[in-house]
């Protein structure tokens, strides 16, 4: 069987590849039960059209990044069964990319308007080092360490060689054994599991204060 045609309107698609050899419900099967096949080939016929909405709407800074977050939220929302119609698959990935924008966007506007709060108040504080501000980031160290070690092993080392070591991918690939779409994928899915871990922590020490 063949992947079926892409329905007029639909823009996320990869028109300039072949698409695998299986149906749209055999592909969500697939990255129901957390096949990498079926992340791949997921990724090899969206990918052209996820990274042209992205950069029509944000341009290319941080593109890849944005691309692999948008794969790993549709890859985590069929793995938990929120796409009920495997046949719609091309549309739901239109939706939720589009909602990925939507809060990219959010986030731009609250990031603008925080920073636009700190520049009122900004000069009204003294910016020289202190022991307290000097505790407060030996403890954000801390807490990031912390993080890092509780999430798994190829995870982490991907984030540190990558973030910390400042490795290329190809380095990476090559060191770890990884194909250029793993390495994205595994990045994508550490970078969200290690923000998750952030937020929790952050909320239950606002709880405990």
């Amino acid at each position: 069987m063949t992947l079926p045609q892409a329905r007029q309107g639909e823009t996320v698609s990869d028109s300039g590849g072949h698409a695998p050899d299986l149906s749209w419900s055999a592909l969500v099967e697939q990255i129901r039960e957390g096949e990498p096949t079926g992340m791949e080939d997921l990724y090899r016929i969206f990918s052209k059209g996820i990274r042209f909405l992205l950069y029509r709407h944000f341009g290319a800074q941080d593109l890849d990044d944005k691309v692999h977050d948008a794969f790993l939220v549709i890859t985590q929302s069929i793995q938990r069964g929120d796409l009920r119609e495997p046949e719609r698959l091309m549309g739901y990935v239109r939706t939720v990319v589009r909602r990925q924008i939507s809060a990219h966007i959010q986030t731009a506007i609250d990031r603008r308007r925080n920073y636009a709060d700190l520049d009122m108040i900004a000069p009204l504080r003294d910016r020289r080092p202190n022991p307290e501000t000097r505790m407060v980031e030996r403890q954000k160290v801390e807490l990031a360490m912390r993080l890092l070690n509780s999430i798994p092993k190829r995870d982490r080392e991907v984030l540190i060689r990558f973030y910390l070591q400042e490795q290329s991918p190809a380095q990476i690939c090559r060191d770890l054994a990884l194909t250029q779409t793993q390495f994205r994928l595994i990045k994508s899915r550490a970078k969200a599991r290690f923000g998750a871990l952030g937020k929790r922590c952050i909320s239950r020490r606002l709880r405990e204060a």
